[in-house]
């Protein structure tokens, strides 16, 4: 056996859009419905605003920001952005209105001449067994 919400429901697809609207004046002229509708949605209204709020004090208490915070937070990013930008246009004018430095080679250092080294003693081998060579790896 069907379920009745299933056969009303079926009825009303099967009624039509004349027959549907008729039905749906019919069921908005009696005063009760229309209060009983009406206290519905109060109802899920005042649920949904509770949840919302048990929400936001679950993820205040848990340090997740909330898209409250996360607005918050933008429009501050948004003002220092601003800000940036009047930094970058104010020091770009500065910077025009100098005039260009002369360049100048930077200064080095003279380098002195060293004397020719005096003829060193071959170095004495080593005693690991490695050569000069492979030491200076």
């Amino acid at each position: 056996m069907a379920r009745p919400e299933q056969s009303v429901l079926t009825w009303i697809f099967e009624m039509g859009e004349a027959r549907l609207l008729q039905f749906a004046e019919e069921m908005l002229s009696n005063p009760k419905m229309t209060e009983a509708i009406s206290t519905g949605l109060h109802r899920a209204a005042r649920t949904k605003g509770q949840v919302d709020r048990n929400v936001q004090a679950l993820l205040a208490l848990l340090g997740v920001p909330t898209k409250a915070d996360y607005n918050k937070l933008l429009s501050k990013v948004e003002a220092l952005q601003g800000s940036m930008v009047n930094l970058n246009i104010k020091l770009d004018r500065l910077m025009a209105s100098r005039e260009p430095p002369k360049r100048r080679a930077p200064a080095r250092p003279k380098a002195k001449r060293r004397a020719a080294p005096a003829a060193r003693a071959p170095k004495a081998p080593l005693d690991n067994g490695f050569s000069e060579r492979d030491e200076s790896r």
